[in-house]
């Protein structure tokens, strides 16, 4: 009888459900977008309702694909966008804002006038002070939403992340927990204690009460909530937990220190991981927990945090319209830039320069100028940014005696690109290996599901499972290569402290 996972993969732009076997193997899935929401300049909602809608019509159609029931499921992953949190009432489950999506930038003068307390927050939290992360965006809500505050204190109101709202509404609404990989990008998580930290709470005025227990991103199988038998017709164990980037670390099998990945979603997150070791960033990157598993130590990544990445080229179609789909712009893309350098930092910047008042700039264009060199510039910009990360990082691994990384393991929409994957190894100087299973982030919630129930062993099954779909090796010429990087650093500059 063949064994099967169910994973939910919530994203930033759409909600994704799919179903693997054993093998590692996809058997269905299916995609729905949602709304995306911009009440000011800088500001980016989701509505929650609509987020549990297209899962929940996700997880039907998948099935339905696959000739299943969900009772045919052993178990259930979930994966998630980080740092996005939600306010709800626990007694009706009813939202009580539109959440507010890691993206957003409204908190930006609290965190300026938070910056006294930025070394307290990164030595317990091992992100920075930005507006970035949760905490900022929940002290918002609790100051912005009528009586949010006063239903806090009486124990009323349930905070979460998007795992925990999923969760929640799987459960009928007996379950509020989130795991360990979610709760510390909240900014109110100590990485070293595991554990909400009570003087983070303090700083940003977060009653402890209001968040959720914390569990391992693998979850014991007598510990892990199911879902709601009279409304699902059964109940099947969630037993994985984990952000999306910690559950594609793992989809790309990156279990030994120092190898790394890049997921090239709406934004690009690239990490390495590091062992049961937290390494201090000397590089403006992020120190994180890439996951924990029951009974052992957590482990831990240093993480670089782009914050536009593939949304550019959705930007290129919704906002601009000189493309009709994503693909598109492999057909348009100019074979050089013509002097056109592209910094979409519509949000500000992310790693390594934490810049949240940066703003988007095209620069070097001339009446010669196309549309194709502005796709072109689109394109390389991701790669860029990714440079910068893979730069920062390669600073930090001095931590790591004797861990070198002459690979690249990537993942993400826009790597249906081979035009860009080309882009990036020339700009990398690295080979750039893109895994046999698209779906890494999603099968990473499988796996952490199925290490809980057995289905896979352990990590080093999990491994064996992984080999390269295309490799992508540098052509471009150092001196070229340089100049390019150059020029880059230069329009970059430019768009620093915009606002």
């Amino acid at each position: 009888m063949t064994t099967y996972v169910l994973a939910l993969d919530q994203g930033t732009t759409a909600s994704r459900s799919l179903i693997f076997d054993a093998n590692s193997n996809l058997v269905s899935s299916s995609k729905k977008e949602f709304t995306q929401y911009f009440p000011q300049p800088g500001m980016v909602e989701h509505d929650a309702n609509e987020i549990w809608e297209t899962q929940l019509f996700t997880l039907q159609d998948t099935l339905e694909q696959a000739k299943l029931k969900l009772a045919d499921m052993a178990c259930i992953g979930i994966t998630n966008q980080r740092e996005t949190i939600l306010l709800w009432d626990k007694t009706t489950g009813e939202p009580l804002h539109n959440a507010i999506v890691w993206q957003d930038k409204r908190t930006t003068d609290l965190m300026g006038h938070l910056q006294k307390s930025k070394d307290i927050i990164t030595s317990k939290s091992g992100l920075v002070a930005d507006p970035y992360f949760s905490a900022p965006k929940l002290k918002w809500l609790l100051d912005n939403v009528p009586g949010a505050r006063d239903s806090a204190a009486k124990g009323n109101i349930a905070a979460g992340t998007m795992d925990s709202w999923l969760i929640y509404r799987l459960s009928g609404g007996k379950s509020f927990i989130t795991d360990i990989t979610n709760a510390c990008r909240t900014m109110l998580f100590n990485i070293h204690s595991c554990e909400w930290d009570d003087e983070l709470l303090d700083i940003f005025e977060i009653p402890k009460q209001i968040l959720p227990e914390v569990v391992t991103s693998s979850i014991p199988l007598d510990r892990a909530p199911v879902t709601d038998e009279q409304t699902f017709g059964a109940a099947i164990p969630i037993t994985g937990i984990a952000g999306d980037q910690h559950a594609a670390l793992l989809g790309q099998s990156c279990t030994e220190p120092g190898m790394i990945k890049n997921t090239y979603g709406t934004g690009c997150f690239m990490l390495m991981n590091t062992g049961d070791t937290p390494i201090p960033s000397k590089n403006n990157l992020l120190t994180t927990i890439a996951w924990q598993l029951p009974d052992s130590k957590p482990q831990y990544a240093l993480e670089g945090s782009i914050f536009v990445g593939g949304s550019v080229i959705q930007w290129l179609r919704d906002g601009l319209g000189i493309i009709k789909s994503a693909a598109e712009i492999n057909a348009i893309a100019a074979e050089d830039n013509g002097g056109v350098y592209f910094v979409p930092a519509f949000v500000g910047l992310g790693s390594p320069h934490w810049d949240a008042k940066a703003r988007g700039t095209i620069i070097g264009i001339t009446r010669g100028t196309t549309k194709g060199h502005i796709a072109r510039a689109a394109l390389e910009s991701i790669a860029f940014q990714s440079v910068e990360l893979a730069e920062a990082m390669r600073g930090d691994m001095a931590e790591l005696a004797g861990v070198e990384s002459n690979e690249l393991r990537a993942d993400g929409g826009v790597t249906a690109s081979d035009l860009f994957m080309q882009i990036q190894a020339d700009l990398l100087g690295t080979e750039v290996k893109k895994a046999h299973i698209e779906e890494t982030t999603a099968l990473g919630a499988a796996y952490f599901a199925g290490l809980s129930i057995g289905i896979w062993k352990d990590l080093d099954e999990i491994n064996a499972t992984w080999r390269a779909g295309a490799s992508y090796k540098p052509k471009l010429g150092e001196e070229e290569k340089g100049k390019l990087l150059a020029r880059w650093k230069e329009a970059l500059n430019r768009s620093k402290e915009w606002i």
